[in-house]
């Protein structure tokens, strides 16, 4: 093999240069790194995987492959400068092996010529020497090679016998050639020297057969853990369509492999083994279709085991066997108990991780029953119940993790079938199947967090207008989505115009759909159809009430909602809270429970429905009296006015008009909300108008601004007397005006005498105006007059006259202020 040329120094001159900026020292890193990575490519002998990741992950790829390009030219070039070197000494080196092979061939030549000489020369005095001593040595060796040879023969027989089988591995044969040629064939060849060192091997090699069993074993403890999956897989298979149930919820993603027959059981008399088939490569889904009518032991040669067992039993040292045995299957079924990594983003790791543990109490019940005293039944169910322990932990971990409901749906179907499966070989799965009920919460859970998207979207999407439909197939639709019973709306002729908007339909159809998906994870429980009524009550109950519920509280509580929106939601709360019956009968029909039972749950979804239409019409009132604000807040009144305009203000005209077309949406609302929504809506004017005229920062005001105050307050007044809401012409919502209305009354009637001597009676006509709101008005307009008494000078009688009695007035009310206070006071 040609030496190969020395690689040259790394030239260091670059290094040394003066690194101007810092994307050379940037380039020269990626340089230095690829350079690091190819070398590591060059002289690794493991896998590359490592490095070629470090490769395809690095952000300079296109660099790396020039670089490469570079070191493989490099390499060429290397390899052809050696070539060139080395040829013309290959030329010399053929050249002369070719002399040389003429001048050997000649020397045969002669060297033959003087053998043949020298042979024919010593041809007779060979002969007869030979003969001599030919006949001496037969004749002293005869007698003794035949009797010792009577004695060994035997004796070798037997032990190449024994070689054979410890050639072949037939250990079980091999324990009893070595009692034959212990006790009954080295005695009798004591005298030779083979004897003592086969008598000194014995030992060896019994202790070789107990390793070599032991090894066996390993190697079928190693395979067994391998082929865990593939049994648990074809046993949970079997049980599936025992219990009728889908296989497909086993199988796992699968590769191509390559199958293995296991070979047939050791004859258990002469321990002789045939053998195996030659292995097929194939897909492994293929395999396991194949293997699905094979049991455990035709999937796995379980004879060494069983060799082991008979050897360390005949040894004495059974008992060493199984302790050692059990204490690998222990570690085993903790590897396999051991969850992979983010098992509970994958529905492929749930699978194999019920493979493996299935796998491993097949095998162990297979061992129990065909063995005597390997394991026993106590050994197994302490096995179980850390199994078990360690189980219900992973599970609670991963489910819990998990936020689809599909996967969860699956590995509840999966935990059913691994506990029909364990129980068909005799374990007790109660504990395994309580983890079902844990799980159901769970599922509620993602379930109930997935609804509150939906119910969020469905709020988002709609329009917050009743539905119009023109056509039969429109109406069909809405009212077989959602049960709705009108016969007036039934008579009605198209377009027809239903009182909800479309988030009602979309909620009801929603929340069965939530109902469905809780009833799939009640299949295959055997539970009862109480039992499962029960659960999907209790699960609505908490999707109506809490996410619903909550959905809806924030809907509500938008800024952005306006009025006729949180009317269009309160009128459908009204249809939602009558639909709660129809969703009762629903869960009763699909669970099969009787729908009158007196156990039975009801839902609550009536009372959600009932608090969320009150919390609308809250913000019903509230939204309409901010409405109203933003009328008043354009008022703007003089109050220094001489006399009143003639009409009423610009604002008090438009805020009526809003309210007369407003209150006509309210025709699908409940009277009582509509007229106690026209009632809130009455006495908020009213008091804000009162406020405008003890506003603290008036401090005058004239009969004629108050003139023009009372214009508005007639229009208002005309507006709750026209029956805004229909059947409220009670009069109860010019009760709302009455305070401020007899305030006016006595100031532009200027009706002190009656309004001082009736005061305190129940009956008097001024019985709402309180002493100290008319003293504040008074004093205003007290005020203004005093400054139009200043700006004209000394008055005339009559209102000489009117300003005694405005000072006796406000004399009294200070008066009757001054004893309601200390009254309160005392």
């Amino acid at each position: 093999m040609a030496e190969a040329t020395p690689k040259k120094p790394p030239d260091w001159k670059h290094i040394t240069e003066p690194i101007h900026d810092a994307e050379s020292l940037k380039q020269e890193s990626i340089n230095a790194n690829h350079d690091h990575l190819i070398t590591e490519i060059e002289t690794s002998d493991g896998p590359l995987g490592t490095t070629l990741r470090a490769v395809y992950e690095g952000k300079e790829l296109s660099k790396f492959r020039i670089r490469l390009d570079d070191k493989i030219r490099n390499h060429d070039r290397e390899i052809e400068r050696m070539c060139n070197f080395h040829y013309q000494g290959f030329i010399d080196s053929i050249r002369e092996l070719l002399t040389v092979r003429q001048d050997a061939a000649k020397l045969k030549d002669e060297v033959q010529q003087v053998d043949q000489h020298l042979q024919e020369s010593c041809v007779p005095l060979m002969t007869k020497g030979e003969e001599l001593v030919k006949c001496r040595r037969i004749q002293g060796n005869i007698a003794t090679a035949v009797e010792s040879l009577n004695l060994c023969l035997p004796v070798l027989e037997m032990y190449r016998k024994l070689q054979e089988q410890m050639t072949s591995r037939r250990f079980y044969p091999a324990l009893k050639t070595l009692e034959q040629l212990e006790h009954t064939y080295l005695p009798r060849v004591n005298s030779h020297w083979f004897a003592q060192t086969m008598a000194d091997d014995i030992p060896k090699q019994r202790e070789s057969i107990k390793e070599a069993s032991m090894s066996d074993l390993k190697d079928f403890l190693e395979n067994i853990r391998k082929h865990s999956g593939k049994i648990g897989e074809v046993a949970m298979l079997h049980a599936a369509e025992q219990n009728n149930m889908d296989p497909a919820i086993v199988k796992a993603t699968r590769k191509k492999i390559k199958k293995r027959r296991a070979p047939p059981p050791p004859n258990p008399f002469t321990g002789e083994v045939d053998a195996p088939p030659p292995p097929v490569i194939q897909d492994e889904e293929d395999e396991i279709e194949d293997s699905a009518e094979l049991s455990a032991q035709d999937l796995i040669d379980f004879s060494p085991v069983y060799r082991c067992l008979h050897i360390y039993s005949v040894l004495g040292d059974r008992e060493r066997f199984e302790t050692y045995y059990r204490k690998q299957r222990w570690k085993q079924a903790r590897l396999s108990l051991q969850p992979p990594s983010n098992m509970h983003e994958s529905l492929d790791s749930f699978k194999r991780y019920f493979h493996d543990i299935v796998g491993f109490f097949v095998v162990e019940d297979h061992i129990l029953n065909t063995t005597q005293g390997l394991v026993n039944r106590a050994y197994i169910d302490e096995l179980w119940e850390m199994a078990v322990s360690k189980l219900a932990a992973s599970l609670r971990t991963n489910t819990v993790q998990c936020k689809d409901t599909s996967m969860l749906l699956d590995v509840k179907n999966l935990i059913i079938l691994f506990c029909h499966t364990l129980r068909g070989y005799g374990f007790s799965v109660g504990h395994v199947l309580e983890l079902l009920l844990e799980m159901r919460d769970q599922y509620n859970d993602v379930l109930t967090r997935q609804w509150v998207d939906i119910f969020n979207e469905i709020f988002s999407e709609d329009n917050y207008t009743p539905i119009y439909v023109e056509s039969i197939e429109e109406y069909t639709a809405i009212v077989t989505q959602f049960p709705i019973q009108d016969e007036n709306l039934e008579r009605e002729s198209f377009p027809k115009r239903f009182p909800f908007s479309q988030f009602v339909p979309d909620v009801y159809n929603q929340v069965k759909a939530y109902i469905n998906a809780c009833l799939k994870y009640s299949a295959d429980l055997h539970l009862s159809h109480t039992e499962i009524d029960d659960m999907i009550r209790k699960s609505t109950n908490l999707l109506l009430t809490r996410t619903l519920g909550s959905c809806l509280s924030s809907l509500i509580k938008k800024p952005s909602l306006t009025l006729l929106q949180l009317i269009q939601i309160s009128i459908n709360m009204n249809y939602l809270e009558k639909s709660c019956l129809y969703l009762e009968e629903y869960i009763s029909s699909i669970t099969g429970a009787q729908n009158d039972s007196v156990h039975m749950a009801r839902l609550h979804g009536t009372t959600m429905f009932k608090d969320a239409k009150s919390d609308a019409e809250e913000h019903i009132y509230k939204q309409l009296n901010l409405k109203i604000d933003e009328f008043m807040d354009l008022a703007s009144y003089d109050w220094l006015l001489p006399e009143a305009k003639g009409h009423a203000s610009g604002y008090v005209i438009d805020l009526v008009a809003f309210l007369q077309s407003t209150f006509m949406s309210f025709t699908n609302l409940p009277e009582k909300v509509a007229k106690t929504a026209c009632m809130s809506a009455c006495k908020h004017i009213a008091n804000s108008l009162k406020e405008f005229l003890l506003d603290n920062e008036i401090r005058q005001l004239t009969m004629g601004s108050l003139q023009q105050f009372n214009l508005d307050l007639i229009q208002c007044e005309q507006f709750a007397a026209s029956e805004p809401i229909p059947g409220a012409n009670d009069g109860n919502l010019l009760l709302a005006f009455a305070g401020i209305r007899q305030l006016l009354d006595l100031f532009l009637n200027w009706d002190w005498s009656l309004y001082l001597a009736d005061y305190g009676q129940t009956n008097s006509k001024y019985v709402r105006v309180q002493p100290q709101v008319a003293l504040s008005l008074l004093e205003k307009l007290h005020n203004a007059d005093k400054k139009k008494n200043t700006i004209f000078g000394s008055l005339n009688k009559k209102e000489r006259d009117k300003k005694k009695l405005l000072d006796t007035v406000l004399k009294q009310l200070r008066g009757l202020v001054n004893g309601s206070t200390q009254q309160i006071q005392g």
